[in-house]
This record gives structure tokens, sequence and C-alpha cells, in this order.
């Protein structure tokens, strides 16, 4: 049976799975790498770091589970969106990529609404606001602050595209990714000459699009020998992290939503017309579906707020996990269950990186607002998980208000493997939440549109179908769904209590 390759280019490690033709995962190996902070609210990476990792973990599935070369019929690839590789006219790396979380270029998106006519203008050319992650803006900032380097590039590639071009030699991207630069033109499924005219950035610099089953190159020589594979293997053209991990969850038909809670947190609904907020509190992009959409809201700090709250609070709880040989997440659950729903007025904001939906405020901030000599542990790292919920309850209610029917919530990442979260984002949504087979995430579904694009399925839908099915499923408890009805309308209050307030803060620290 053939194999497919399905490589995911993540934010602190590169993963990649090896899955049978009849969707079953033989091996995955994952390895992680270094993120670089050089000022407050930078990140970034050196691309080597993310090759050398996909030719390690590669070996690595090949090697665990006795693959021959020639048995893999097909690669896709995922990885973090929005990331900018800055490529010289000798195809070298300039400057170290600057990734989805980095918060530099406020003064930029600033310049790309005014040059646009304005946010609405803008949202109608390429169906988004401008936020600091995306792409678009990192090329202006490289333009107004490392003129030499500007002047140096001739191509800028997003993560995964890097790789590709490493193992293809290909200067290629597909819809998906793209739609996250803020260059594409998301209806249309192309570059938008028109923003690019604005804003007087070449076409030149920017790699062809495909679809994302759409096979984009073939292996080289060179990158064959490194990786133990055959050349020639067809490469698809993948999708960006969130469209990969929906193909992954088999979010590919109206309805059916996503609701992934990892470092960051998002909400995902499969739409076969563009569907645009006006407002611009989420975003549209192409789905990894060909010719379909997708509508997408985005948690900056969702289990990343848990993942702060253990490493920085909880001290004992870890060394006690370790004597008893399980996971920390474990104790903190049994934990936060000894608090009661809502946490009896305790709230926590989970804005530790800012925040894009819905208020794409890079200023904004976590915090605990409510405290008493009532609450203790117990409620401060319930408050946690249920702020982080809430977040995500608040791209659920505006993706509803687009009239997005939410026939079925499929969880995946940490939140899903918790059976204590489970029922939380349950009784937090108000809705039955289901999980399933696949919790592979996006290198599972660019294995899928691997798969599908070289033949071994009709498409990607039919893929799907074959390969994915729900396991289980938790209701909402009548009680607790009405406790957190009353509770989460404060919730939204907090943030505009504190809107100005953030900026005056963020103002102090930039003296």
């Amino acid at each position: 049976m053939a194999i497919y390759l399905g490589i995911d280019v993540g934010t602190s490690g590169t993963k990649t799975l090896a899955m049978r033709e009849d969707g079953k995962i033989v091996s995955s190996a994952t390895v992680e790498y270094p993120l670089s902070s050089p000022k407050p609210g930078w990140s970034e990476q050196d691309p080597a770091h993310w090759w050398r990792a996909t030719v390690s973990s590669v070996r690595q599935v090949l090697k665990s589970a006795k693959i021959k070369p020639g048995a893999v019929a097909g690669i896709g690839l995922s990885g973090q969106m929005h990331g900018s590789v800055f490529l010289d006219r000798n195809c070298d790396v300039i400057r170290p990529a600057i990734l989805w979380n980095d918060q530099r270029t406020a003064a930029q998106c600033a310049e790309i609404e005014a040059k646009a006519g304005g946010r609405k203008k803008l949202i109608r050319l390429v169906a988004n606001p401008a936020l600091t992650g995306f792409t678009a803006p990192k090329i202006l900032w490289l333009r107004d602050h490392e003129k030499r380097n500007y002047a140096k590039t001739t191509q800028v590639l997003l993560p995964k595209d890097y790789i590709r071009f490493r193992l293809t030699g290909e200067f290629a991207t597909e819809v998906s990714d793209a739609s996250g630069t803020l260059l594409l033109d998301v209806k249309r499924r192309r570059w938008s000459r028109s923003l690019l005219e604005k804003l007087d950035i070449s076409r030149d610099l920017l790699p062809k699009v495909y679809e994302s089953e759409e096979v984009s190159g073939q292996l080289v020589d060179i990158a064959a020998g490194q990786l133990g594979l055959a050349p020639g293997v067809p490469v698809v053209g993948g999708g960006g992290d969130q469209a990969a991990g929906a193909i992954g969850n088999g979010i590919v038909r109206r309805g059916v939503i996503s609701a992934t809670m990892g470092t960051s947190g998002v909400v995902f609904a499969h739409s076969d017309d563009v569907q645009i907020d006006p407002a611009g509190r989420v975003h549209t992009f192409c789905h990894a579906v060909r010719g379909k959409w997708h509508v997408m809201g985005v948690v900056l700090s969702a289990g990343g707020s848990l993942q702060w709250y253990r490493n920085q609070l909880c001290e004992t709880e870890v060394k006690a996990a370790k004597r008893k040989k399980i996971d920390p997440y474990e104790l903190l659950t049994a934990q936060a269950a000894e608090a009661p729903p809502a946490c009896e007025g305790l709230y926590f904001l989970p804005y530790l990186t800012g925040e894009r939906t819905p208020h794409a405020d890079p200023n904004a901030r976590g915090a605990w607002i409510g405290l008493s000599l009532r609450h203790g542990k117990p409620h401060l790292v319930r408050s946690v998980m249920e702020g982080a919920t809430y977040a995500m309850r608040d791209c659920l209610e505006i993706i509803a208000g687009m009239k997005i029917p939410i026939r079925e919530i499929r969880l995946s990442g940490g939140g899903a493997r918790s059976k204590f979260w489970r029922q939380l984002q349950a009784d937090i949504y108000g809705r039955k939440v289901v999980t399933i087979n696949a919790e592979e995430g996006p290198a599972y579904g660019v294995a899928l549109l691997a798969a599908a694009g070289t033949g071994a399925y009709k498409n990607v839908v039919e893929a799907c179908a074959a390969t994915i099915d729900v396991t289980s499923s938790t209701a909402p408890g009548r009680k607790t769904k009405a406790a957190y009805n009353r509770a989460y309308p404060m919730y939204g209050k907090l943030y505009q209590s504190l809107k100005e307030d953030y900026q005056s803060i963020a103002e102090l620290v930039d003296e």
C-alpha cells in the first residue's frame, strides 16, 4: 500500500508522519527548535532549523516504520502561517524569518489601510483587515527598517513554502496559506494586483499560487538524498496549518465546525461561498478544499494561557506530577474541578500576547479580575481555562451571527484530550461537542491532500469521508450551561472597560 508523508513546519518543531492510503498512520516524529525574541514583541526563527528538522523527522519516520524510499507516493506540506522568509538572488536566506506572533508592524498596518483607502476598502480587496501578524506588513517593515536587506530581496516565501523550495527547487505556495499574507484576492484565489500596486510591492517577489491538492513540484535529487527518498516524488500544495488541520479534522462541508485548543485557539468553519464579516473580526480565507473558503476566529493565547500558568505558578504541581509520572495538566484540571462554574466571580482575560479575534488589539494583556480572599488555586486555574474558552465562544458567536450554520463542533488540540476541558467547552459553548479518530492535526491533513492530489482519492472530501469518524460526544450540562450564559456577557464587557488602559500601558512600556 502506498505511503504519503505529511510535514508540518510548526513554531516549536517540525512534525512528519507517514500515512497509508487507507488513512492509517504508521509512524510519526517531531524535531524541536528554538524561537528568538531579540526585542519585546518580536518573534523570529532561522529557516535552516526548519530544514534540518524536516530532514531529521522524515528520516526518523522512514526508519521507525521500515519504509522503503520507493513506497512514498506523495508529500504534503503544512506550516505556521504568515511568517516571512526573505531570499536573495542566490536563493540564500537574508535574515531570520519574522513569525506570525511578531507584533512589530503596527505602523505598517496603518499604512496599508490608508493606502487601500480605509479599512472597509481593504476588506473588499483582500477579505481581511491589516493585522500585525500578517505577511504584507512584514514586507513593508523590512523596507522601512532594513533597507539594504529589502534591496537584496528577490523572493518572499511562507515557512512551509521555504521547505517546498528546498524539496523541489520551486517557488510556489497555495491558496489557504497565501490568504494569510494579506496580498491575495481571496474571492478570485490569486494575488491582488490592485493592492500590490497600492503598496508598491513587486509581483515578482511572490511565488506561483496553486490549489492545495495540486502537485506543485517533484522531489529533486539533492533533497531526496538527504531525506532518504527516491527523486521525483510529487509534492502537493498543502495548506496553512489551520486549513490543513481542518482537513485533518474533516471540516470539509457546510455546518461542521472545529474548535482547536492549542497554544493558540482557532474556531474554523467551512464555507461554500465567500462570507466576510464587515467588521473584520474573523478571517475569511481560501480553504484547502478546491474552490471553497473558510471563516476563522483566532485566540492568540488559549492553551498558551494554561501553559503560562503551569510554567510560572505551578512548581509544586509540576514536581508532584514528575514524582507520580503523570502529566502536570492532569493535576491542574483536577484542581480546576474543585472550583464552581464561573469561579465565584473571578475572570481571567487570556490576552497574554495581545488578541486577534474579536479585538485585533496587539496591546491587550492578560488579567485576573474579581479576585477576593475566597479564591484559591482551584479558582485561579479554572478561571484561566474558562477565560480561554470564553474567548473561543467569542469566535463562535461571530460565526453564528454571519448565518453560518453550526451543526457539529469537532474538538482538537490539548483541549480535546482532557475530559474536563471537553465538558467545559460544551458548557460554555452551550452546544454538544464531539471528538474524532484523527488526532494528528495539520500533518495528517496534508497527507490526505497528498493522497488526493496524486490520485488515491477523487478529491480531499472523499479522502476525509473514507478516513475520519466521530468517536465521542459531550453534551452541555443544563445547570452549568445556564451559569456560563449568565457569566459570559460580563467577560465581554471587561475588555471594553480596559481597552484605553491597555493603550496607555503600552505607551508607558515603550517609554
